[in-house]
This record gives structure tokens, sequence and C-alpha cells, in this order.
């Protein structure tokens, strides 16, 4: 799977911002380009690392991989 990356420099800040405009709440920044993009796929790791779900009696929980 590829997923795109918005890396931009804020002036404000004068830091980097790193998002993927596909994973809502998926970002991270940095110092530096290199390190933006470092920390966004931390991120992203922990973006789809799974969680524990409270279901239903009659509901299923079923993995799915993404070509």
């Amino acid at each position: 799977m590829k997923l795109r990356l918005l890396i931009e420099f804020d002036p404000g800040v004068k830091r980097w911002s790193a998002i993927f405009p596909e994973l809502p709440g998926c970002g991270s920044a940095g110092d530096t380009e290199k390190e933006a993009i470092q920390n966004a796929r931390e991120a992203l790791a922990l973006w789809f690392e799974p969680s524990d779900v409270k279901l239903p009696k009659k509901a299923k929980l079923v993995e799915l991989t993404v070509p």
C-alpha cells in the first residue's frame, strides 16, 4: 500500500509538518524535512495499531489486508 504524505514548512513556527491527507489525525512534525518524514512514519505505525474495541454480542471483528 502506498500513502501520500504532505510535507510543508511552516515559517511561523519554523518547523516542518507532515500529514497523511487520507488518514484523519495522522501526522507529525519535525525541525527538518527528514525528521518530519521519520516522525510521520512512527505516527503511521501508531495510527494503524489495533485498539481494544467493545463489540455487541452478535458482532464480528474481521481483519483485512490491503494489497
